[in-house]
């Protein structure tokens, strides 16, 4: 099983006995919200060995993509929730199930071997861009996602959503850079790779992940917000509930397995967590997902306590998945601090200073 201690919507929640981890967890969250070093979080899903240590929910201010101001929510397991950029991660995954039923290009193919409908922007130095550089964020081509806020036009991904055509868009952008050399955060890459995924298939986005990989894990009802044009916001608009993106970080934990069926290629769950690019000085990046090290424990002198390999899905507003393998750790949030430069603090604090520290 996906996980025995999610069950489907509207059934009632299995209870476990408390114990000294569970019970370290609560009591450090709730004094990081009261202290307000933790703030405006709005749902937390704790999974260790497949068993459920912790699940709470807030009350908060939120936002939806596309739509704007919801006001203050009281957040239950039920609601829907904006994932954000963590919608990236899951396109990979959707990616590795088209590939493996043949529906779009493999990674060394050519990007625009997937886009005859743009073959006059397919320039000598375009046409070396690959699928693989998509999925890594290594195209090479003029993007600046980072430097601007989202509200800002000239914000390469709000320009796109804005564009009368976002494939033209991203795909007549100038190559500054060669192809697999440096990393430019590009939600136009995510855009490109859901694009094959819906030609391949012949279904929407979220159709497909929906038939191939949300309904095979039993999750819930989920939303993928799309612009004006009808197209998805593929690199920033899925929704669902803290407890399905949880079920995300299980299927991972297991190979991409449930029940004995392969969703997603096990080679596939490896390609994506396997460095291609570094993204920072701490951060590396697979397909679409971040892997980095971690810290905890008591420390030994100058050497950190311990340090293991984490797999995370990252969204704007404080949206997390985090996944540690070694610990069979998943560790879902989401938050609401769209916006602010400080909205990274909340994740933070509650991996290192609240699950973490409960472990050491």
């Amino acid at each position: 099983m996906v996980s025995p201690i999610l069950p489907a919507l509207g059934q009632q929640r299995p209870t476990f006995p408390p114990d000294k981890f569970a019970t370290d967890v609560i009591r450090r969250l709730d004094q990081a919200v009261a202290e307000r070093r933790v703030w405006n979080i709005h749902g937390l899903l704790v999974l260790q060995n497949g068993k459920l240590i912790v699940e709470r929910y807030f009350e908060g201010q939120d936002r939806e993509r596309g739509i704007g101001d919801l006001g203050t929510v009281k957040f239950a397991a039920e609601t829907l929730h904006d994932l954000r950029s963590c919608s990236k991660s899951i396109v990979a995954l959707l990616y590795g199930i088209a590939l493996e039923q043949g529906k779009v290009p493999a990674p060394e193919a050519s990007l625009f071997l997937g886009f005859p409908e743009y073959r006059d922007l397919a320039d000598e130095e375009r046409s070396r861009v690959t699928v693989h550089h998509a999925l890594s964020m290594t195209m090479g081509t003029d993007w600046d996602e980072s430097s601007l806020p989202y509200v800002d036009p000239r914000n390469s991904e709000t320009a796109m959503d804005d564009a009368p055509d976002r494939y033209r868009y991203i795909l007549e952008r100038r190559v500054v850079d060669r192809p697999g050399a440096h990393w430019t955060y590009c939600g136009g890459a995510t855009a490109l790779l859901a694009r094959l995924i819906a030609k391949g298939s012949g279904k929407s986005l979220h159709d497909f992940a929906r038939e191939s990989l949300f309904d095979p894990l039993g999750m819930g009802p989920t939303q993928w917000a799309a612009g004006p044009d009808g197209e998805p916001f593929a690199a920033s608009g899925a929704r669902m509930s803290v407890r399905d993106l949880s079920r995300i970080g299980t299927l991972m934990l297991s190979g991409g397995q449930i029940d004995g069926k392969q969703i997603v290629p096990a080679e596939w769950i490896t390609r994506c967590t396997t460095p291609v690019i570094s993204s920072d000085e701490l951060r590396r990046y697979g397909y679409q997902w971040f892997l980095l090290d971690v810290a905890f424990g008591k420390p030994k002198g100058w050497a950190p306590g311990r340090l293991e390999r984490m797999w995370m899905a990252q969204g704007e507003g404080g949206q997390r998945l985090f996944i540690i393998p070694a610990l069979q750790l998943v560790i879902a949030l989401t938050a609401g601090n769209y916006g602010a430069e400080d909205q990274w603090i909340p994740p933070t604090r509650v991996l290192r200073e609240i699950v973490l520290a409960s472990l050491s």
